[in-house]
């Protein structure tokens, strides 16, 4: 039996966790505390198994070990490895999951020793976007981050790869994994990326489609409540749960409720700490809605305890994927679950300028549709025209997507002062022509 000063058994808290877990095969959870990681042991396992639940696992024991320095054989000291061993003996897991990224030596030796399968938290994220993916897109970029990630960690006991939910471009990926050779694998990869280059074509199409319109995206950590928000701003019925991960294809709306612009709202997949750099690089298309955004609006839960990290992590991820130089609104979310108020004065006082929201009692959506508002108002540039005044029926037409500062009807004619968006002398044009009015701008 293990020790009980380092490993705890952990207890269902529901019935409806109960329910879940009744069919999942059961896991042991190994937490690893690195130098300069500023959150707690406890924390860390927290989202752990938060993402092993999601995966559809049972944590049954957790382990966890601060480590100054990195075992390159076992990841973990030599001590730790027994505790586990003795962990595995006892509650005969079928899988040992790993905070951290483990290299395919260490993987091979912690199997050699546990006699069960080890899995690390990257591929753990890559089981859970497989689950969640729905369209051919994601299901697409989705394989090929977990070819690439599996290629140089296949042994004989990875048969958690038959967990895999259909495959791509093969009948059953997870149950013929182990059988194909590394040059079969890089020979789908190389298909899949074929088909991910086709797929990124035609999305670049669409967002051909969509430019001269204002494009705002929503980004920020995993489950901090973005899907609400968007549901909140553009009347869609997007996925809601309280998962991680619950969205994962990008979903882009018209912010609609008399919003006086014509703004697109794109609701893209939720980061994490230590998210897989392969997975990263197959969801380059679905990033692209970010990277083509003219405005960010970072959501953040500022009820979470670890809501400080959550948001540096976010803010990192986009200087990686170098989306640093777009505008951003930062909003905090979920203020109705705050327990301590000071909480969020503190929050405050270091960004002033930040919206505080509660999607659940629809406070403080005003204040950000105001926000959004002024972002799209600051990239207006004036603009004079005159029309006679039996032209006047265009200026319905016109007030859709300029904003229209002055109108001054004098006798002969009428003249507009108008503030028009990045591609609004064109759409003037095309009115105009439509018409075909001549007028003086």
């Amino acid at each position: 039996r293990p020790p009980r000063s380092t490993l705890s058994s952990s207890s269902a808290a529901s019935d409806v966790y109960k329910r879940q877990i009744l069919n999942s095969p059961k896991t042991i959870l190994v937490g690893i505390k690195l130098p300069g990681n500023p959150s707690s042991s406890e924390i860390l396992l927290d989202e752990l198994k938060g993402l092993a639940v999601t995966a559809e696992y049972d944590p049954v024991a957790e382990l966890t070990q601060r480590l100054n320095e990195i075992n390159p054989k076992t990841f973990i000291g030599s001590g730790k490895v027994e505790e586990l061993k003795h962990a595995v003996l006892h509650h005969s897991p079928e899988v040992v999951i790993f905070d951290e990224e483990l290299s395919p030596r260490q993987n091979r030796e912690l199997e050699k020793i546990l006699k069960c399968r080890v899995i690390d938290r990257p591929w753990l994220i890559l089981e859970i976007f497989s689950h969640h993916a729905r369209t051919r897109e994601a299901k697409t970029q989705v394989e090929l981050a977990r070819l690439k990630y599996a290629l140089p960690r296949l042994t004989k006991m990875w048969g958690h790869l038959s967990r895999q939910r259909g495959g791509i471009g093969m009948k059953d990926v997870g149950e013929t994994q182990i059988q194909l050779d590394q040059r079969m694998i890089r020979n789908e990869i190389h298909k899949l990326e074929k088909k991910l280059k086709q797929i990124d074509r035609e999305k670049k199409t669409q967002r051909k489609s969509r430019q001269g319109t204002f494009k705002v995206a929503l980004v920020g950590y995993t489950n901090v409540g973005k899907s609400s928000l968007m549901n909140k701003l553009t009347g869609a019925n997007t996925l809601v749960e309280n998962k991680l991960f619950a969205t994962l294809d990008p979903t882009v709306r018209k912010i609609k409720k008399n919003f006086p612009y014509p703004v697109l709202l794109s609701d893209t997949v939720g980061l994490i700490n230590k998210l897989p750099h392969d997975l990263v690089a197959s969801f380059k298309s679905t990033l692209d809605e970010v990277r083509d955004a003219d405005l960010l609006i970072h959501v953040v839960d500022i009820s979470h305890p670890e809501y400080k990290n959550q948001l540096q992590t976010t803010d990192d991820l986009l200087i990686q994927m170098g989306m640093d130089e777009i505008e951003v609104i930062l909003v905090f979310n979920k203020i109705d679950s705050i327990e301590d108020i000071e909480i969020l004065e503190k929050a405050h006082e270091k960004f002033p300028s930040a919206v505080s929201i509660s999607c659940k009692k629809n406070e403080g959506i005003d204040v950000l549709r105001q926000k959004i508002i002024i972002q799209y108002e600051k990239r207006l540039s004036p603009y004079l025209m005159e029309l006679e005044h039996s032209q006047a029926g265009i200026i319905s037409q016109i007030r859709k997507f300029a904003l229209i500062v002055k109108e001054d009807y004098k006798e002969d004619r009428i003249c507009l002062s108008l503030r028009l968006p990045p591609g609004g002398k064109a759409k003037l044009k095309n009115i105009l022509n439509s018409q075909e009015i001549s007028v003086n701008g």
